[in-house]
């Protein structure tokens, strides 16, 4: 389930790739398909060698593309271990809102990004994420959850204090709202419920199948209702 308009990031083939804050590696992995040099990184080690071994599986069995390779790096968003405009795209979804010193976050990310190179930043929407924290503390207030809640133009604002150009915006994953929503109503670890595994169950068959009523209806309440939002930038 991928967040980022890759044709929107510009992505070629043979571009260096930054995935910050990758977790299980879909965006990393996308990239590599498409020919990039991949780096994903996370703080998270356990999920870095699982992104490892998919990386070296997916290149074993021919599905990156041509000249393409993926590595994993442990790091910190604030204290990034690369030089200054080491890749040409960067892909930060959904971590900025883990994040306490978003600012230099910010200022990191574009210092390791070239000039003219792009970015997609993806946090949780506003409204969504707003109700979200209304139905439940165990949604947010626990170790390593969200610490805050992003309007469009405050993130948009922050891209531009860093020295970026915003270009766009879009809203993704409508689909996916309305079951945080009942998650939040029913308990966030209550996987047992049945309306949460019945909505589990549309939602796992819309990622692996796509079929046209899922995706079309997801389309048209993506303005609505998409439950993360998505910005691209550029490094003058």
């Amino acid at each position: 389930m991928l967040t980022v308009r890759y044709d929107r990031l510009g992505l070629r083939s043979g571009d260096r790739l930054l995935d910050l804050g990758c977790g299980g590696g879909r965006h990393a992995f996308e990239a590599l398909r498409r020919g990039a040099t991949v780096v994903a990184l996370d703080a998270d080690g356990a999920e870095l060698k699982d992104v490892s071994i998919l990386f070296a599986a997916m290149e074993e069995a021919g599905e990156a593309g041509p000249g393409a390779s993926g590595r994993a790096v442990n790091g910190d968003a604030v204290h990034l271990p690369f030089p200054d405009d080491a890749f040409d795209r960067i892909i930060a979804a959904e971590v900025l809102e883990h994040i306490p010193p978003d600012g230099p976050a910010l200022a990191e990310l574009a210092r390791v990004l070239r000039p003219g190179g792009t970015m997609a930043i993806t946090v949780p929407r506003f409204g969504p994420e707003l109700i979200n924290w209304a139905l439940s503390d165990e949604y947010h207030n626990v170790p390593g959850g969200h610490i805050r809640i992003y309007r469009r133009n405050v993130l948009a604002d922050r891209m531009r204090a860093a020295g970026l150009t915003v270009t766009g915006w879009h809203h993704a994953h409508a689909l996916h709202s309305p079951y945080w929503w009942l998650k939040c109503a029913v308990g966030t670890t209550n996987e047992d419920h049945p309306l949460v595994r019945a909505y589990h169950r549309l939602l796992v068959w819309d990622i692996e199948k796509a079929p046209p009523v899922t995706r079309l209806t997801e389309r048209a309440l993506n303005p609505v209702l998409g439950k993360s939002l998505v910005v691209y930038a550029e490094k003058p």
